[in-house]
Protein backbone atom coordinates (compact mmCIF):
# COMPACT_ATOMS: atom_id res chain seq x y z
CA UNK A 1 0.00 0.00 0.00
CA UNK A 2 1.41 3.58 -0.98
CA UNK A 3 0.94 6.00 1.19
CA UNK A 4 -1.13 9.13 0.39
CA UNK A 5 0.20 12.53 -0.56
CA UNK A 6 -0.57 15.19 1.70
CA UNK A 7 -2.89 17.47 0.79
CA UNK A 8 -2.99 20.24 3.84
CA UNK A 9 -2.29 23.59 3.16
CA UNK A 10 -1.91 26.93 4.58
CA UNK A 11 -4.26 29.47 3.90
CA UNK A 12 -1.63 32.12 3.57
CA UNK A 13 -0.17 30.45 0.33
CA UNK A 14 -3.21 30.15 -1.90
CA UNK A 15 -4.22 27.14 -3.35
CA UNK A 16 -3.49 26.69 -7.38
CA UNK A 17 -7.26 25.85 -8.17
CA UNK A 18 -8.69 29.12 -6.37
CA UNK A 19 -8.20 31.02 -9.25
CA UNK A 20 -11.84 29.63 -10.11
CA UNK A 21 -13.16 30.75 -6.79
CA UNK A 22 -13.53 35.00 -6.18
CA UNK A 23 -10.83 36.70 -4.40
CA UNK A 24 -12.97 37.55 -1.18
CA UNK A 25 -13.14 33.91 -0.41
CA UNK A 26 -9.79 33.22 0.31
CA UNK A 27 -9.18 36.43 2.36
CA UNK A 28 -9.53 36.50 5.97
CA UNK A 29 -12.35 38.70 7.48
CA UNK A 30 -11.50 40.80 10.31
CA UNK A 31 -13.91 41.70 13.32
CA UNK A 32 -14.01 44.19 15.66
CA UNK A 33 -13.89 42.74 19.34
CA UNK A 34 -14.94 45.00 22.32
CA UNK A 35 -15.42 45.34 25.96
CA UNK A 36 -13.51 41.86 26.91
CA UNK A 37 -11.01 43.40 29.52
CA UNK A 38 -13.83 45.24 31.52
CA UNK A 39 -16.26 42.38 31.84
CA UNK A 40 -13.75 40.07 32.83
CA UNK A 41 -11.67 42.21 34.77
CA UNK A 42 -8.00 42.45 34.67
CA UNK A 43 -6.94 39.58 37.84
CA UNK A 44 -9.08 37.11 36.28
CA UNK A 45 -7.69 37.60 32.53
CA UNK A 46 -4.02 38.24 33.84
CA UNK A 47 -4.09 34.53 35.64
CA UNK A 48 -5.75 33.01 33.13
CA UNK A 49 -2.90 34.36 30.94
CA UNK A 50 -0.71 33.29 33.43
CA UNK A 51 -2.59 29.49 33.29
CA UNK A 52 -1.93 29.01 29.82
CA UNK A 53 1.53 30.58 29.75
CA UNK A 54 2.32 28.04 32.46
CA UNK A 55 0.65 25.12 30.42
CA UNK A 56 2.93 25.50 27.45
CA UNK A 57 5.72 25.59 29.33
CA UNK A 58 7.46 22.24 30.58
CA UNK A 59 7.49 23.31 33.96
CA UNK A 60 4.35 22.44 35.44
CA UNK A 61 2.09 25.05 38.25
CA UNK A 62 2.86 23.26 41.21
CA UNK A 63 6.85 24.30 40.42
CA UNK A 64 5.82 27.60 39.56
CA UNK A 65 3.31 28.17 43.17
CA UNK A 66 6.27 26.00 45.35
CA UNK A 67 8.93 28.65 43.75
CA UNK A 68 5.83 31.76 44.45
CA UNK A 69 5.21 30.72 47.95
CA UNK A 70 8.99 30.32 48.59
CA UNK A 71 9.81 34.43 47.17
CA UNK A 72 6.70 35.52 49.43
CA UNK A 73 7.91 33.55 52.20
CA UNK A 74 11.35 34.96 52.02
CA UNK A 75 10.03 38.61 51.09
CA UNK A 76 8.19 38.34 54.70
CA UNK A 77 10.67 36.69 56.52
CA UNK A 78 13.16 39.66 55.26
CA UNK A 79 10.77 42.27 56.44
CA UNK A 80 10.19 40.20 59.61
CA UNK A 81 13.66 40.22 60.45
CA UNK A 82 14.07 43.89 59.66
CA UNK A 83 11.36 45.07 61.92
CA UNK A 84 12.85 42.36 64.82
CA UNK A 85 16.63 44.23 64.39
CA UNK A 86 15.37 47.88 64.08
CA UNK A 87 13.30 47.14 67.47
CA UNK A 88 16.16 45.77 69.22
CA UNK A 89 18.23 48.56 67.74
CA UNK A 90 15.96 50.71 69.84
CA UNK A 91 16.11 49.05 72.67
CA UNK A 92 19.53 48.51 72.72
CA UNK A 93 19.67 52.49 72.64
CA UNK A 94 17.52 52.99 75.35
CA UNK A 95 18.93 50.76 77.68
CA UNK A 96 22.27 52.20 76.42
CA UNK A 97 21.13 55.80 77.93
CA UNK A 98 20.07 54.38 81.04
CA UNK A 99 23.43 52.49 82.02
CA UNK A 100 25.08 56.08 81.56
CA UNK A 101 22.33 57.90 83.66
CA UNK A 102 23.54 55.21 86.21
CA UNK A 103 26.78 55.67 86.02
CA UNK A 104 26.50 59.03 86.50
CA UNK A 105 24.87 58.51 89.06
CA UNK A 106 27.21 55.96 90.88
CA UNK A 107 30.10 58.82 90.08
CA UNK A 108 27.97 61.28 91.67
CA UNK A 109 27.10 59.48 95.20
CA UNK A 110 30.73 58.26 94.97
CA UNK A 111 31.96 61.68 95.01
CA UNK A 112 29.69 62.47 97.68
CA UNK A 113 30.72 59.75 99.66
CA UNK A 114 34.65 60.48 99.04
CA UNK A 115 33.63 64.20 99.98
CA UNK A 116 32.13 62.80 103.29
CA UNK A 117 34.68 61.08 104.48
CA UNK A 118 37.13 63.54 103.92
CA UNK A 119 35.29 66.01 105.96
CA UNK A 120 35.06 63.38 108.71
CA UNK A 121 38.45 64.03 111.11
CA UNK A 122 37.29 68.17 110.77
CA UNK A 123 33.98 67.09 112.00
CA UNK A 124 35.14 64.67 114.88
CA UNK A 125 37.70 67.62 116.13
CA UNK A 126 34.70 69.71 115.98
CA UNK A 127 32.59 67.42 118.50
CA UNK A 128 35.83 67.27 120.66
CA UNK A 129 37.02 64.53 119.92
CA UNK A 130 40.39 63.20 119.64
CA UNK A 131 42.64 60.97 117.22
CA UNK A 132 43.96 57.71 119.53
CA UNK A 133 47.70 57.81 120.17
CA UNK A 134 47.99 53.86 120.64
CA UNK A 135 46.45 50.77 119.90
CA UNK A 136 44.39 49.33 122.45
CA UNK A 137 43.50 45.41 122.90
CA UNK A 138 41.32 43.93 124.92
CA UNK A 139 42.65 39.94 126.07
CA UNK A 140 39.58 37.98 126.99
CA UNK A 141 41.51 34.45 127.17
CA UNK A 142 41.20 34.80 131.02
CA UNK A 143 37.80 35.88 131.24
CA UNK A 144 34.83 34.46 133.23
CA UNK A 145 31.64 35.33 133.66
CA UNK A 146 30.39 36.58 137.54
CA UNK A 147 28.07 34.19 139.54
CA UNK A 148 25.06 36.79 139.24
CA UNK A 149 25.13 37.37 135.35
CA UNK A 150 22.76 35.36 134.00
CA UNK A 151 22.95 33.27 130.00
CA UNK A 152 20.62 33.51 127.60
Amino acid sequence: MAPSARTVRSNAAPARHSRTMPAFATRPELKVVKGTRGRHGAVSEGFGRFMAWSRARSMSLLHVVVAVSFLAASLLGSLALRTQMAQNSFEQTQIQNRISTLTQDVEDDQAKLDELQASLPDKAQQMGMVPQQGSVSIDLSGYRPSEGARHE
